[in-house]
């Protein structure tokens, strides 16, 4: 089956009917088993004076145990004299429970420091698990801000539908670098999946879905699987679940949804688990699939873990999934839409699982730009909206793309790829409590094309690219839940019609 021109991935983990079980979203940052880094912000500092940021340690999947944390200046503008000195209080934190822990990163200069931009590197590190997160400080004798030039993100992942092509790219010193582009073995790419072990990568294209093992150091792509697709779905989005064990995907137009059993480790980590072994489906009750999401976390001792399937004007369809069944598939239920003439376009949940986003075209009837971000509280007997906080909220545009929850679960951003009387799309921003979404500002953001969103792994940079851009790809610094465009470029030779991004663990 040939699918269309605008097909992408939306990226985003997805909603949930009844029950516990968090989500594991591909954009996000950190390790699997571990925790994520993040800090509260570039520094701006005069010279001979100090100024600090709030570097936080997130526990992740009942991650329990001490992070030991050091600093490094490791970019310096050319020349410098009497460099911009680091160091962090307390130099490690224990993690006992799901609180997060921070700890202070101040920057040092001398009456002597050269002004400019340095970029300071922390590392976290507990066993085996490692967890970068980067800060610009801005040295100046004048007001102002650190403008981000200095900030380096993790690696990341666009899909090129109009070149047939796979970017594997980082940020670094202002300057986008990258590693490795590859023209695909078959054409129309439309989606790609990253597993959460950070060992493999799939790309569905009208072909079939192609496997790629990943490089663990520099995040390089190579071909796996003797070159062949591992299935001829022409997937339409897909997800790896939790335990690397399941391939989900579905295929536009066909009311069903497949699983297909992969091996997560090893030399053959990403093929098929047993040759020539058939999918498993479970039926859906509409066919006009948007995208999937699987709840992270997931294993055959949790009795609520699901897939979720957004179906455009059907809804959302829960699923339950148990990845230590032979067929892991279970019962099903539908979430319906606010408004019978809208559609659900792109679905998310916090890391968390506090709360559940659903972005809806129409959800808001009566407004200029009726799209709308519903939000609901997840408990084990099912879930809430949030009407009396506010739930649907506005999000200024009228087609919602994507919707990208932060590692640290305190902000979440909606892409809308249409904007009633304007030409370009936008990203809106939210603060967030276990209660109430509070609104913080709208970035612009590229053309009219379908906007997908990333988080990189060291939490610096908000990551957009757009079918119609040209450029296609924008970096945001996001600062207290403010986006700032720091990066606009292309990821080949435009147009090269991105259609999906994703970043690496």
């Amino acid at each position: 089956m040939k699918l269309g021109q605008w097909a992408r991935l939306l990226l985003a983990a997805a909603p949930l009917l009844a029950g516990c079980g968090d989500f594991w979203q591909a954009p996000s940052g950190g390790n699997n088993t571990s925790f994520t880094l993040t800090n509260s912000g570039n520094i701006t500092v005069s010279p001979g004076a100090t100024n600090t940021s709030t570097i936080t340690v997130t526990p992740t999947n009942s991650f329990t145990g001490t992070v030991t944390l050091t600093c490094a200046v490791t970019t310096s503008p050319s020349g410098a004299s009497s460099p911009t000195t680091c160091s962090l209080s307390p130099t490690s934190v224990t993690i006992s429970s799901t609180t997060a822990q921070t700890a202070t990163l101040t920057a040092a200069t001398t009456s002597t420091t050269t002004t400019g931009a340095y970029e300071i590197t922390v590392t976290g590190v507990s066993g085996s698990a490692s967890e970068t997160t980067t800060v610009c400080a801005e040295v100046t004798s004048s007001s102002g801000s650190c403008s981000g030039a200095a900030g380096a993100s993790g690696v990341f992942y666009v899909l090129n539908q109009t070149t047939d092509q796979i970017v594997a790219l980082t940020i670094s010193s202002g300057q986008l670098n990258t590693i490795g582009a590859l023209t695909l073995p078959a054409v129309q790419p439309v989606a790609i999946a990253v597993a959460p072990n950070g060992l493999f990568l799939y790309v569905s294209t009208e072909y079939g879905i192609y496997l790629y093992t990943v490089n663990s150091s520099t995040g390089a792509l190579t071909l796996g699987n003797g070159g062949t697709a591992i299935t001829t779905d022409p997937a339409y989005t897909m997800q790896v679940d939790a335990t690397d064990s399941w391939l989900v995907e579905a295929v536009s137009g066909v009311a069903q949804v497949n699983a297909i059993n992969v091996i997560s480790t090893g030399a053959n980590a990403g093929t098929l688990a047993t040759a020539g072994e058939k999918e498993q489906s479970v039926a859906l009750p509409a066919s006009t699939v948007s995208q999937l999401a699987i709840s992270p976390n997931d294993s055959s001792s949790c009795a609520d873990c699901y897939v979720f399937v957004g179906m455009g004007s059907g809804g959302t369809e829960l699923i339950l999934f148990n990845p230590g069944s032979a067929n892991p598939f279970g019962g099903t239920g539908t979430i319906k839409l606010v408004n019978s003439a809208g559609g659900d376009n792109a679905v998310a949940v916090d890391p968390s699982n506090r709360l559940l986003y659903v972005g809806e075209a129409d959800a808001l009837p009566s407004a200029t730009q009726s799209g709308g971000l519903r939000v609901f509280t997840i408990a084990s007997n099912g879930v809430t909206e949030l009407t009396s906080a506010g739930s649907p909220y506005a999000i200024g545009g009228t087609g919602p793309s994507a919707i990208l929850p932060t590692s640290d679960g305190n902000y979440v951003y909606v892409a809308n790829q249409s904007v009633s009387g304007g030409s370009t799309g936008n990203i809106a921003s939210f603060s967030v409590s276990s209660t109430a979404l509070t609104s913080i500002n709208t970035a612009t953001a590229g053309p009219t094309g379908r906007i997908d969103l990333a988080e990189d792994s060291t939490g610096s940079f908000l990551l957009a690219v757009d079918f119609a851009g040209n450029p296609d790809l924008e970096a945001y610094t996001m600062s207290s839940g403010t986006l700032t465009s720091t990066l606009t470029v292309p990821t080949g030779t435009d147009p090269v019609g991105a259609v999906a991004i994703a970043a690496a663990p």
